[in-house]
């Protein structure tokens, strides 16, 4: 145990990520952030459920959002000599705080420029009605060009000087290179992941609702405007046969 603790600090090696131990960890956190959208799903009320097809168009945008980010930060920190799981760490960090800044401010542009332009297919959460693979399609290409603006800004922001210094010391402490990896890969990108997925898709979900309550309301509108109409016709109608009586 002293040994272990005595022992001079260790990083994942080059290619750590990749090899079949990094794809395993790569392939369970696949598994369990999905589920976590799965049972977020289990738990709605049935009568706020999304259909089948909503629900995948709107999931399935956050999925290839997250491979996306997931597989350049795996790239990027190939490149370096030095400790990659500190690199990827740190990538992932900022990915998930100052990257969704960057989203947001990207998705509110995206959205004001679609709105000029009357793109109603482009409209995020938005896939007609019937919902057309067109649209999802349409809106994942424009959530991916967010995605790599945000990669970049990320990428500059990592090339000012300073982040080796926090990348030789973010996780030198943990002597495991497999511990460190599955830490970095599984553990910390789990956590977080879990919680953002939940949190935007729950945003999704209210936006859904929201249309279906509006879509509601405008049904009921016009299903019972002939109904006062009717009725002014029959009281009008009364009101003229009783003044011709009176002739």
């Amino acid at each position: 145990m002293t040994d272990i603790i005595r022992s001079a600090p260790q990083g994942c090696n080059n290619g750590a990520l990749m090899d079949h131990f990094g794809v395993l960890i790569q392939g369970v956190l696949a598994v369990v952030a999905f589920s976590t959208l799965m049972l977020k799903r289990c738990r709605e009320p049935k009568e706020e459920r999304r259909p089948w097809k909503i629900w995948f168009y709107d999931t399935s945008k956050q999925a290839i959002g997250a491979l996306f980010i997931h597989f350049t930060n795996v790239f990027l920190s190939d490149l370096t000599e030095k400790d990659p799981c500190s690199l990827y760490l740190m990538n992932f960090l900022l990915d998930a705080t100052l990257g969704m800044l960057v989203i947001w401010i990207c998705v509110k542009i995206v959205s004001v420029i679609v709105e000029r332009r009357q793109s109603t297919l482009l409209v995020f959460g938005e896939y007609g009605d019937p919902p057309q693979a067109a649209a999802w399609l349409g809106q994942c290409v424009l959530y991916l060009v967010i995605m790599v603006v945000e990669k970049t800004v990320i990428t500059l922001v990592l090339l000012f000087p300073g982040w080796t210094k926090l990348q030789a010391i973010l996780l030198n402490y943990i002597p495991n290179p497999q511990l460190e990896l599955v830490l970095v890969m599984l553990v910390v990108p789990f956590i977080v992941n879990a919680i953002m997925f939940w949190v935007v898709d729950s945003l999704i979900m209210r936006k859904y609702k929201k249309m279906k309550r509006d879509k509601s309301l405008e049904t009921t509108s016009s299903s019972n405007s002939p109904t006062y109409d009717d009725e002014s016709q029959v009281l009008l109608g009364s009101a003229s046969d009783h003044y011709r009586s009176y002739e």
